[in-house]
Order: C-alpha cells, then sequence, then structure tokens
C-alpha cells in the first residue's frame, strides 16, 4: 500500500461513549486522552458539551491549543428534522443547528455534522425537503469558513447514491460528504459504498469494532477502504470512531491508530 502525507489521524470522541456515559471523562478530558494516544486531530459531540457558554468554549480551545490538538468538527444530533414534511418543523430545525455553526466558528472546527431525517416513503420528496432544510443551513454558514457534512447514518442518508445526489442538488462547495466505513445496511457492499461518497468527502470516519490478533479489523477490510480513500484524492484526517463492546474503548482506539499508521 502507497503512503499518503497527507492524511492524519484524528480521534472521534464518540470512540469513548461508555466512559462519558459511565461518567469516568468528559469531553475536556477526552481532550487530554487524544493527546495521551498522540492525535493531534479531535471530533466533537453536540450532547456531550454540558453548557456550551463562551467562557468554557475558550477554554476548551485554549486546552486543546495547549495539548498540540485541532479541534475539527461537530457532530450535531438531536437538533430536529432537516427533512421534515411539516414546513415549519424544518425551518426550526435549521435555526436549531445556528448555534453549532456558531461554536464552530468560536472553537475554529472546519465543519459541523448533521443529520438527515424525516419521512422517507417518498425518497424523491425526501430530498427536496432535506435540500431545502440544507440550504437553510447553508445559507447561516456561508461565509464562515464552516462546511456543512452529511454522514452515512441511518435511513435513506445510509444509501450512498441517495445522498450523493444530495449533495449534487443543494450545488454549495460548503456541503459534503463524511463517509463512515460503518453504517451501511447488511445488504449494501460498503466499500463501493464509500467509494461513491468519497469524491464529496471533507472528513473521513474510520469506524471499527475489534481486532483480531495481528491488530486487523474483523468486520471491516481495512486496507481496502484505506485504498479507496487515498484513490479519491482526499487529503485531511481520517477519523478514529471506536464502537465495539469486546474490548475497553481505550485499547479499541489505541489498535485503530496502530492499524491507520501501518496504512497511511
Amino acid at each position: 500500500m502507497t503512503s499518503n502525507s497527507e492524511l492524519k489521524i484524528s480521534l472521534a470522541a464518540w470512540s469513548l461513549h461508555r466512559e462519558f456515559f459511565d461518567k469516568t471523562i468528559d469531553q475536556l478530558g477526552m481532550l487530554d486522552a487524544c493527546a495521551e494516544f498522540g492525535i493531534t486531530g479531535f471530533e466533537l459531540v453536540n450532547t456531550f458539551f454540558p453548557s456550551p457558554q463562551y467562557a468554557y468554549l475558550r477554554h476548551m480551545k485554549k486546552r486543546a491549543g495547549d495539548a498540540g490538538i485541532e479541534l475539527l468538527l461537530i457532530m450535531c444530533d438531536g437538533e430536529g428534522d432537516l427533512a421534515h414534511v411539516d414546513k415549519a418543523k424544518r425551518e426550526v430545525a435549521a435555526r436549531s443547528h445556528r448555534k453549532w455553526i456558531d461554536i464552530a466558528g468560536v472553537l475554529e472546527c472546519q465543519s459541523i455534522r448533521v443529520n438527515i431525517r424525516g419521512e422517507e416513503d417518498d425518497p424523491d420528496a425526501m430530498r427536496e425537503r432535506a435540500a431545502e432544510g440544507l440550504r437553510m443551513v447553508l445559507d447561516y454558514a456561508s461565509g464562515t469558513g464552516i462546511s456543512v457534512l452529511l454522514e452515512n447514518h441511518g435511513g435513506l442518508s445510509s444509501d450512498p447514491v441517495w445522498l450523493t445526489s444530495l449533495v449534487d442538488l443543494v450545488d454549495d462547495p460548503q456541503l459534503g460528504t463524511l463517509p463512515d466505513f460503518g453504517n451501511f445496511p447488511d445488504e449494501t457492499d460498503r466499500y463501493q459504498a464509500v467509494e461513491t461518497l468519497m469524491p464529496q468527502a471533507k472528513a473521513v470516519s474510520a469506524k471499527c469494532y475489534d481486532f483480531d490478533t495481528d491488530n486487523n479489523e474483523t468486520k471491516i477490510d481495512f486496507p481496502r477502504m484505506m485504498e479507496i480513500v487515498k484513490a479519491a484524492g482526499y487529503s485531511g484526517y481520517v477519523g478514529i470512531e471506536y464502537e465495539g463492546q469486546d474490548m475497553p474503548e481505550r485499547d479499541g482506539i489505541r489498535a485503530c491508530k496502530t492499524l491507520l499508521e501501518r496504512l497511511i
């Protein structure tokens, strides 16, 4: 496998979600863990913020800077359905995302990740509604330099052809995809799906679950995935997102980091 010096490794906060929900770590503590792992990029989760007040955000930014960590993006969940059948609710959802664009600006993040939720019976109609909702978010983000990312994250968003067609429909340079190595239905060819999503990618999530004695991921062919990422000409961070249950989260993170270092 060829090396790509333009690729770097980041850590998704969700990799430590069990520790977070067990109340043994908070998102500030995750920055310390990130530094201990020797990882220089960190991906935040909006629901992990205790109180995103300005003083807290400045403290987080300084703590990350002191540790040599770049705050990359904010995964935004629970902020409403951008493709809701009710236009008023789409507008509410779009407004609810504005604060995360503001917060991303304070933290000097590159992007936020939003979800596309709504009535999925008619994929074409949902695409139109989603495009309208996204344009409202993008209008607010215009001029900030902050991108809005769409991840394969369940429902129609896990259909790569549908998701890329949505990005094409919106046709905004600040909109892109965030391909996740997981998050596809069992019947989907995940490698073909990621290949479809990569041309519009502005971030990549290296979802991982378990590792064998040779430190290979047991459910996903990581060498094949990383060749797809490289073949697309992608440069930037590849985010570790450990979601396994059979080993401590920190061990899973270390295993994925070791694997990615071998492949990058």
